[in-house]
């Protein structure tokens, strides 16, 4: 080839050269543009056909070699709708061949781009930047599940969300094992449980026989007599000094057991001073001259009908039995009952009691029934219509493991049907079932779901409800608080909505944000794979089509999701500069190469004169 070969062959370098210019010039101006891929310049030698001692270096061709698998930075956005892809793959994507009345007229070609910039158009279509439309499956939103498995264009209409009746109540709570309802009385045994006999209709478990009326105590305050040692029952009720109490009855004190016309009097006088015994209807009377404090116990158990185990005095304190017969009442203004450790009035209830379980409260019960429970959450349900319902449950401990043997703890829960019930019309419904629980405070036995049977509040029936605790998810630990510590109350009900917004979750799917809260997952966003990516055919706006070195395009393998981001361009500036003086070094020498060989042509052509 000699001089004229040269010629060609730098003339080439030049062409190549320009080529990788080109690219770099290209790479450099899109540094800035949304997930953009640079194309780097590879040389290829161009050698001619010569025997082995005869072969020359050649001329030189350049091609361009594409970086599409090799991704830029993944930048968060404040656009909701935004999203970049996490490793391989590429946003399913069309452009419209044309419009109609505003509207995009699709061709059904398929494109392919890492441009995520995508955003809501007038129409309900995800617009990227470039103009290209995104596409996805829809997805059931009964199930949650896509719709098929072939990608089509996406668009969202503002339409209503229809509304879905409460069908699922989901609960999880710890109860406290000592609920400080609004009659709790740490001194008196039992005071945290809702008493049966307290309500004209027992609300406990419909058919649940009420436990027999049983004895109970109320104990008073460590107190000591006139000698400064703990009162006994041998205590006088009055007297100057020595063992009698602090403060002395006297003849104008009395004791009042009991309420009303069947109330009982204990009244005192003196034989020391003259007096005696009076004759009043239901009055018991104590001589102050002989009385210990075991005869007024004596008397008031008798006034009270205690057969039972008899009230006492231990360790200088007074302790007070009701016996089955009655619930006790004691009023005293004397001061020596005060100086017995008693503070007027003595209230004291029997256990047990009552009628047979009704599973409901009535509205004559209701405030009865709030004093002896404890709130247990609310939640807002829906019925077919959508409208919304609120769901108020309470908790109430019906028995205590405290009392001794043969006691569970045990708890009735109720929703309330009627805010405003009087009389007789039902205020409450028990769910008519006994949650029991261990000594490590774990339901015994476990109880993962129960159905509120038509549902109905306020005269809006709900229909049947299934109430999910789960495994776990009753508890029955300790409190300071006394309440219940719900943890969990959802329902699956919501009422109509309409489409607010869109948003793509970082699960690759595009979620509709509605009027009425919620936020239901509309579509999967579609994530295409090739064999060969770097094959791809480069169209306008960071997209590419399909060509037989690529392959076709494949769903289900590629990376995942980030939404609210955007990927960056893979150009690196310093790294262009770099190849930006490399290429401008070899273009230079070309024309050097040029510049000597022209001087030899013309040192021939001088030759030749």
């Amino acid at each position: 080839m000699g001089i004229f070969g040269a010629l060609t062959t730098s003339v080439a370098g030049l062409r190549s050269n320009s080529y990788a210019l080109e690219n770099i010039s290209g790479n450099i101006a899109n540094s800035q543009t949304t997930a953009f891929k640079r194309v780097d310049t590879s040389f290829l030698d161009l050698v001619p056909q010569a025997g082995t001692s005869q072969q020359v270096a050649g001329s030189v061709t350049s091609q361009s070699r594409l970086t599409n698998t090799q991704s830029g930075s993944v930048q968060s956005a404040s656009v909701s709708t935004y999203m970049a892809i996490n490793g391989e793959g590429f946003f399913a994507v069309q452009k419209p061949g044309s419009f109609t009345d505003n509207n995009p007229v699709f061709t059904g070609v398929n494109n392919y781009t890492r441009r995520g910039d995508f955003s809501l158009d007038k129409n309900g279509y995800l617009v990227n930047g470039a103009g290209y439309y995104l596409q996805g499956v829809p997805i059931d939103p009964t199930t949650g599940n896509p719709v098929g498995s072939t990608p089509t264009v996406l668009k969202f209409q503002n339409d209503f969300l229809p509304s879905q009746a409460t069908t699922k109540i989901s609960y999880r709570a710890n109860l406290a094992s000592y609920p400080l309802t609004t009659k709790h009385d740490t001194s008196r045994p039992g005071s945290e449980l809702l008493r049966a006999a307290d309500f004209a209709s027992n609300p406990q478990v419909a058919g649940t026989s009420p436990p027999p009326f049983g004895d109970n105590t109320r104990v008073g305050l460590q107190v000591n007599s006139k000698a400064g040692t703990a009162i006994t029952g041998a205590t006088l009720l009055k007297g100057a000094s020595g063992n009698a109490v602090t403060n002395s009855f006297t003849i104008t004190d009395t004791v009042t057991i009991g309420s009303g016309a069947s109330a009982k009097t204990i009244a005192f006088y003196d034989s020391s001073a003259g007096g005696s015994a009076g004759s009043a209807a239901n009055t018991t009377y104590l001589d102050l001259n002989s009385a210990t404090v075991t005869d007024l116990l004596g008397a008031i158990d008798t006034a009270n009908g205690n057969t039972g185990t008899a009230s006492s005095v231990s360790a200088g304190s007074v302790t007070l039995h009701t016996g089955v017969a009655s619930d006790l009442l004691v009023t005293s203004t004397a001061g020596g009952f005060a100086a017995l450790g008693l503070t007027s009035p003595v209230t004291v209830t029997r256990t047990g009691g009552g009628t047979v379980g009704t599973g409901q409260v009535t509205g004559a019960d209701n405030q009865t029934f709030l004093d002896e429970s404890i709130s247990g959450g609310a939640t807002t349900a829906y019925d077919g219509s959508g409208a919304p319902v609120n769901v108020q449950f309470r908790w109430a401990k019906v028995d205590s493991s405290t009392l001794g043997t043969g006691h569970t703890d045990t708890w009735n829960l109720f929703y309330q049907i009627n805010p405003n019930a009087t009389g007789t019309q039902v205020a409450w419904q028990n769910v008519n079932t006994n949650f029991t629980f261990n000594s490590t405070g774990q339901m015994n036995p476990v109880i993962g779901q129960l159905t509120l049977p038509n549902l109905t509040v306020s005269g809006v029936s709900l229909g049947n409800v299934t109430m999910s605790f789960g495994t776990g998810g009753l508890t029955q630990f300790a409190d300071t608080n006394g309440n219940v510590q719900v943890n969990q109350l959802q329902q699956d009900g919501y009422a109509a909505g309409q489409l607010v917004s869109v948003s793509v979750s970082n699960a690759g799917r595009v979620v509709g944000s509605y009027s009425n809260g919620r936020n239901i997952d509309l579509a999967e966003v579609s994530i295409a794979t090739f064999n060969g990516a770097n094959f791809l055919k480069r169209t306008d706006g960071g997209a590419f089509e399909v060509t037989n070195e690529s392959g076709e395009a494949l769903y289900g393998k590629g990376g995942s999701v980030s939404g609210s981001s955007l990927e960056s361009s893979n150009t690196d500036i310093a790294d262009e500069f770099t190849k930006l003086i490399v290429t401008q070094q070899a273009y230079s020498a070309n024309t050097k190469v040029i510049t000597t060989a022209n001087t030899m042509v013309q040192d021939l052509l001088n030759v030749m004169r």
